[in-house]
C-alpha cells in the first residue's frame, strides 16, 4: 500500500491515477481544505490533518504502508508572505509529524513534492539541481527546510527519499478524469481559460518591460500527467532498494512567455481572451526554465506531453467539463 498525502489535490490526484495504473494500491490522506472529494481515485480514503499525530499514527496502523508520496502543503506564494506563521506550521510541522509517524511505523521511503521556488531568482538558465537554494518567499523556505529535514533523517535514521522540484504544473488528465480546480486560482493557464469561459472579464499581465523578447515573463510549463509519472518512477526506484536522499528538477526544458500562453490559448479555444497590462509583481524573475536531464538519465523519465498546445488543450477540455 502506498500512502499519498494531499491525494485529493491537483498533482496528487493525477499521481494517484498514475500509481493505480502502474499496479499500486493506494490510500489517500487529505483534509479536503483545498482538495476535492470527487478527485479521490481510491477506495481507501482517510480524511484528516497532518497536525493530528494520533490520527496519522492510526493510518499507519490500519494499513500496511510501504512508502509515502507527500503532497499535502499550503502552496500559495503570495499568501505565504502575508501569513508566514501558518505556512511554517502547516508545511514544516505537518511534515515533521508525518516523518515521526513514518519512523515509528518503520516506513523508510518517501517521495516529496518540492518546488522550483527553492532556487529563488537564479542568475543562470537553465536551472540545475546543484544551484544554490535561495528562496525569495516563505513557501520556498518551507520546502528548503523540509528537504534539509530529509537529509538529516537519512543520515540519522536511514530514511530514503526523493524530492521533485518542479516548475509550472499545467494541463489535465487526457481522459478527463482530473484537472486543476483551485480556490483561489492563481495559475496563469486556468486563469486565462476562465476568461475564455466568460468567468473573468480579462487577464492581467504583470509587466511588459522584462528583458525578454516580448517583454513578459517566461516560465517552464510541465504537463501534470508527466509530473505524476515521474513520481511513480521515483517511488519504484525507492521500492527497488535505492538508498539516499535525492533531488530532481522536473520541467519542460523550454519556456513560454505570458503573451505566448495567451496567443496559444486563443488558438486552442477559438475565443477572444482580453488582457490588460498591470505593474510588475515584486520578486518575479524574468525567466525560469529547468534542466531535467538528471531525472531523464537517472530515472528514465520522458515527457509525453511536451507541446504547450497539448498542455493547454487538455486543460481546456477539463475546464469546459468542470466549469463550462
Amino acid at each position: 500500500m502506498i500512502l499519498v498525502t494531499g491525494g485529493a489535490g491537483y498533482i496528487g490526484s493525477h499521481t494517484v491515477l498514475a500509481l493505480r495504473e502502474a499496479g499500486h494500491e493506494v490510500v489517500v490522506l487529505d483534509n479536503l481544505s483545498r482538495g476535492h472529494r470527487d478527485l479521490v481515485f481510491s477506495d481507501h480514503f482517510e480524511e484528516g490533518d497532518l497536525q493530528n499525530f494520533p490520527f496519522l499514527d492510526s493510518v499507519f496502523t490500519k494499513y500496511s504502508i510501504r512508502a509515502v508520496v507527500h503532497f499535502a502543503a499550503s502552496s500559495l506564494v503570495g499568501e505565504s508572505m502575508k501569513d508566514p506563521e501558518s505556512y511554517y506550521y502547516n508545511n514544516i510541522c505537518g511534515t515533521l509529524n508525518l516523518l515521526r509517524a513514518m519512523r515509528k511505523n518503520r516506513v523508510m521511503r518517501l517521495v516529496f513534492s518540492s518546488t522550483a521556488a527553492v532556487y529563488g531568482e537564479p542568475a543562470v538558465i537553465p536551472i540545475m539541481e546543484d544551484y544554490p537554494l535561495e528562496p525569495t518567499n516563505v513557501y520556498g523556505e518551507t520546502k528548503v527546510a523540509i528537504e534539509n529535514m530529509l537529509s538529516r533523517y537519512h543520515t540519522a535514521y536511514g530514511l530514503n527519499s526523493i524530492s521533485f522540484r518542479y516548475f509550472n504544473a499545467a494541463g489535465a488528465d487526457p481522459d478527463g478524469r482530473a484537472g486543476e480546480d483551485h480556490t483561489p486560482e492563481t495559475h496563469l493557464i486556468p486563469l486565462v481559460l476562465d476568461v475564455a469561459l466568460g468567468k473573468r472579464k480579462n487577464i492581467t499581465i504583470f509587466g511588459n518591460d522584462y528583458p525578454t523578447e516580448d517583454g513578459t515573463c517566461i516560465r517552464d510549463y510541465i504537463h501534470v500527467s508527466d509530473l505524476a509519472r515521474a513520481h511513480v518512477l521515483g517511488l519504484e526506484r525507492l521500492l527497488d532498494g535505492m538508498k539516499g536522499k535525492f533531488a530532481f528538477n522536473l520541467g519542460n526544458g523550454r519556456g513560454y512567455s505570458v503573451l505566448d500562453i495567451l496567443q496559444r490559448s486563443r488558438d486552442v479555444t477559438g475565443r477572444d481572451i482580453p488582457s490588460v497590462m498591470g505593474q510588475r509583481r515584486e520578486g518575479d524573475p524574468p525567466i525560469l526554465v529547468a534542466s531535467s536531464g538528471k531525472a531523464e538519465s537517472f530515472l528514465g523519465w520522458r515527457r509525453q506531453y511536451p507541446d504547450i498546445i497539448d498542455i493547454i488543450r487538455t486543460a481546456w477540455d477539463w475546464h469546459l467539463h468542470r466549469f463550462g
